[in-house]
């Protein structure tokens, strides 16, 4: 996904699961940019590149893992690419199932698998002058 994750679009993606009737439980993260301090300012946004074959490839094996391991009834991961300010969202992942728990679990191992599996990688924007500094996970 191109830029920012809007709260619109967010909002879509509930509103279109009111018809599944089976479901019990939704676990929704949202990965924020934060205006974290550094050296030579604050981080006024990330910019986000990926190796994107690769990253698909990677996003379909922990789906498909996470389906084995959890009781789901569905799942949606979509990640920034491009420029993504202070503030705004740049991961949405959307777990669904019959129960909390597991919409809970699925989506705590979701986001730990896509932070250290998935190659899409971030240049902070840091600063008054918008110097790009690599960004470390935590």
């Amino acid at each position: 996904m191109e830029g920012p994750i809007s709260p619109q679009f967010v909002a879509d993606s509930i509103a279109k699961h009111q018809s599944k009737v089976n479901i019990g439980a939704h676990a929704i993260f949202l990965g924020q940019i934060r205006a974290d301090e550094k050296e030579d300012g604050f981080v006024t946004g990330i910019e986000y590149s990926a190796y994107e074959e690769m990253a698909e490839q990677a996003f379909h094996a922990i789906r498909e893992d996470a389906f084995s391991k959890f009781d789901l009834t569905c799942m949606h991961i979509y990640h920034s690419l491009g420029l993504v300010p202070t503030g705004e969202v740049s991961l949405f992942v959307f777990v669904s199932s019959a129960h909390r728990r597991a919409a809970f679990e699925a989506s705590e191992y979701i986001v730990d698998e896509i932070k250290t599996k998935v190659p899409i990688f971030g240049k902070e924007l840091v600063g008054p002058a918008g110097a790009y500094v690599w960004k470390e996970n935590n």
